[in-house]
Order: C-alpha cells, then structure tokens, then sequence
C-alpha cells in the first residue's frame, strides 16, 4: 500500500533541460515514507542531480507535481521555496561545501540563520551542534576547530551534523561517501542512520555504488522511476 502521507511524492514530473541535444528526464511516480532510508542508484548521465534539482527546488518541472511534506514546491515563489528548502530539508554534498575558514560550530549552525522554524526546533544551539558531534563520533573539541583543518572523514561528518541539525524530515545526501575508504564508509552510514531513526527523518541517498543496497530500508534503480530522452527540442 502506498503511503498515506509521504514526505516527498513526485507524479507525472517532466523536465527538460534548455537548448539543443539537451537533457530530458521523466518521472510518473515516486514516494518515500516518513523515516525510509532510500538508495538512489544510477550511472553517471543517468539523471540523478537533475532529479536532486529538482526536489530541491532549485529547477522547476514543467509538468507534473512535487510536494516535500506535503506542499508543492512549484507553488512556491522563487524566494520562498529558498526558505522552504532550508526548513525541510538536509543536504549533504559530495564535496561537503562546507565554510573552510569558519569553526566546525558555525559551519553546523549555518542552515539555521535562513530557517527560523527549524531553528526553533533546537532548544540550545551548542549543546544540540555538541551532541550530534559526540554522536558522530567526532572529538570532543572539535567545535572550535577550522573546518579546513580536518581530516576528510571528520568534514564529512561535519556535514551530516549541519544536515541534521534542526531535524528536518528530509535528508538528501548525493554520493557522501565517493571519498572515504571502506570502513571509514561502513562508519559513517552507520552513524548516519542512528541520527536519521532517533529523529524520525527520511533519508535520501544517492550513489552509483550497489555494493551500499544490503545497509538500506530501499532501494531504487534510476532506470526504474524515470526515463531520460537525448535530442533536439
């Protein structure tokens, strides 16, 4: 049965990237469920940071709908869906794009200066940043420490602190582990699913890696929620 209430549903989407021989992805249906951790596969050129674009809100389809928590974002202005996307959801990057020069502190608490309500979801800011750190397994003193100045594994669990914090209820993570080695890997999703059940949040994770599938609720093939097209407009 699918789900009453899912926290992202995408039906009948269709985009199409501008210009000629351009880029065009189709999706009839797609949901996930409150708390599901997903694994999104899928090559390179398949369509996955298109599809991330455009749950994100960042790229609007052309057709079809795409609601996260059960709100549209095509309905959104463009200002609003900024402030809507930084309420609700949690991005981890490949490449972490965290502030290389601010404190491991302020890098987490950033999302929130342009989120007021998930702010207020955090009673106490260093001491939530501070336990979603211990939780991740990152030193005691790292909060003070330049983000720049850690290893890679600590700047990538920097970045699931800054996407958890604030709790949203979806966390889209595109490919966070295509640099860390295997137990360093094994780590980090093991921490990352601890944080994603006790809070209830709904992981979205995306990669070209199967051998990631056995660690997940899900998993879904690119090739079997959308089609993507090639070709003059």
């Amino acid at each position: 049965m699918p789900e009453a209430n899912p926290i992202l549903h995408l039906k009948d989407v269709r985009y199409r990237w501008p210009g000629r021989a351009s880029f065009g992805l189709n999706v009839p249906d797609l949901s996930l469920a409150k708390s599901e951790t997903v694994l999104l596969l899928g090559e390179s050129g398949s369509g996955k940071s298109t599809l991330l674009s455009l749950i994100c809100g960042t790229i609007i389809a052309e057709t079809g709908r795409i609601s996260v928590a059960g709100t549209d974002i095509a309905s959104l202005s463009a200002g609003t869906r900024d402030r809507f996307r930084a309420e609700q959801i949690g991005l981890i990057f490949q490449q972490f794009n965290l502030l290389p020069f601010a404190s491991v502190h302020d890098n987490i608490l950033l999302p929130l200066q342009f989120a007021p309500e998930r702010r207020k979801r955090v009673a106490d800011l260093k001491v939530e940043a501070t336990s979603l750190c211990q939780h991740l397994g990152l030193p005691d003193d790292v909060m003070t420490a330049r983000a720049g100045a850690l290893s890679v594994g600590q700047q990538q669990r920097v970045a699931a602190a800054r996407a958890l914090i604030g709790t949203p209820p979806l966390i889209i993570a595109d490919e966070p582990t295509s640099s860390l080695d295997a137990a360093t890997q094994a780590t980090f999703l093991e921490l990352l699913f601890a944080q994603s059940r006790a809070h209830g949040t709904t992981l979205l994770m995306v990669s070209h890696d199967a051998r990631l599938s056995s660690q997940f609720d899900r998993v879904i093939n690119m090739a079997d929620i959308a089609t993507s097209e090639r070709g003059a407009t």
